[in-house]
């Protein structure tokens, strides 16, 4: 694809952002971003800055699966503008404030703080919308408009909405002020979340309702970070594998229908999964039989080669070779590669790397994990790790989602 020289636009743009309370064994102040303008008049347009190609909104991503275990973009909220990291996922936006929170990640000076004529009311439809299908759950059409997220892993996040400039063509937040649950996995030391569901509070539906961007969204995630983008300019021009959304999936997650298990090219007979892509989650998690049916697929066919199953801190199924590994390209010819075979026969490839990390051990461990031990139930989630070399599409506006496989070279910088 030829790349032209990347624009900085100017654009007026509306903010509103959510105060809210995270649920978990963690308190935070938080806030989520979603596009007001559409839906309340009372916010303040202020002109930004953008990084724009054509009609599409650019993000540098960094981050990595292992050992960070995450991906975030920096972005900036208020006036003037202050500077947050937002990491990556494919549920609601939403930031930590300054505010009094229990089990804040930041200190108070590094968090958003809003101003008391921020705050969304209830009476405003941008809190309908927020709450969509739901009614608010509001007392009185004076009360500060509240939000809550739930999250697979048993923490969530609430609080209320208000409304401010985001200097990057995003204009609505959640502000938070406490975590609450029981979470496997300790928080990433982001600021916050930036969202990529579908709902109408998204970023990506509050581009399109501004005339900023098409309503599609995605991602390039590799081992030292990637990119993310708002808007149709940088889908690959070839090499695209497309397929419809599933219409029973819910406005926060994308599902494709049922999926088929192959292994080294082979059915497996794992089929009818019902899978979900999360860009919230390091790590892939498969239901208790599924793990364990792809797991003994993966030791026999490991049991032939030059491994040998060990322990290590980093994730609970590993295995050293003959000399320390230095990168999963070391041990691809120990591991055969997974896919994921959707109706109509699209397969969605995950080779070794796509399901592997190798340890500061030099161990290589499987990302693969038992989701039911981590209480997610029957749920299957792909999460980072198998997403990696490959540009994700979330085209929301024809309801499919694509793919196609790169090194996921930043476009820029």
């Amino acid at each position: 694809m030829a790349v032209q020289k990347l624009k900085e636009r100017t654009l007026m743009i509306k903010v509103l952002i959510f105060h809210a309370v995270l649920c978990s064994s963690l308190h935070g102040c938080f806030a989520a971003i979603v596009n007001g303008q559409p839906l309340s008049n009372r916010s303040t347009l202020h002109p930004m800055a953008v990084n724009s190609f054509g009609s599409s909104v650019y993000l540098p991503v960094s981050g990595n699966v292992y050992p960070l275990g995450y991906y975030s973009v920096t972005v900036e909220i208020g006036n003037p503008p202050k500077q947050f990291q937002l990491d990556i996922d494919t549920d609601l936006a939403w930031v930590q404030c300054d505010a009094p929170c229990v089990g804040c990640t930041l200190p108070r000076y590094r968090r958003y703080k809003p101003a008391k004529n921020n705050y969304v009311l209830c009476r405003e439809p941008i809190c309908a919308a927020v709450h969509s299908p739901n009614p608010p759950p509001c007392k009185n059409p004076t009360d500060k408009c509240s939000f809550q997220v739930e999250y697979a892993d048993h923490v969530s996040v609430s609080g209320a909405v208000v409304s401010d400039i985001f200097p990057h063509a995003l204009s609505m937040a959640r502000c938070g002020y406490g975590l609450h649950g029981s979470g496997t996995h300790p928080p990433p030391p982001t600021t916050g979340v930036l969202g990529l569901g579908r709902s109408k509070p998204s970023i990506s539906t509050q581009l399109s309702s501004m005339g900023i961007a098409q309503n599609i969204l995605g991602h390039c995630f590799n081992d030292k970070g990637g990119y993310l983008f708002f808007g149709a300019d940088f889908i690959p021009k070839s090499g695209m594998t497309w397929t419809p959304v599933s219409q029973s999936s819910s406005d926060k997650h994308y599902s494709l229908g049922p999926a088929e298990v192959l292994f080294h090219g082979k059915p497996t007979g794992i089929k009818d999964l019902h899978v979900i892509f999360d860009t919230g989650s390091t790590y892939t998690y498969l239901s208790s039989g599924v793990y364990g049916s792809v797991l003994n697929l993966i030791r026999k066919d490991a049991s032939r080669k030059p491994v040998q199953e060990v322990k290590d801190k980093a994730l609970p199924i590993c295995w050293k070779g003959s000399r320390l590994f230095k990168s999963v390209q070391d041990v691809q010819n120990y591991f055969s590669p997974l896919a994921l075979s959707f109706a109509g026969n699209i397969q969605l490839q995950l080779s070794p790397e796509a399901y592997l990390v190798v340890t500061e051990q030099g161990n290589v461990c499987l990302g693969i994990l038992n989701g039911t031990e981590v209480g997610l139930g029957t749920v299957n989630v792909i999460g980072d790790i198998s997403l990696q070399s490959k540009v994700m599409i979330y085209d929301n506006k024809n309801q499919r989602m694509g793919w196609a496989y790169e090194d996921c070279t930043p476009k820029f910088g």
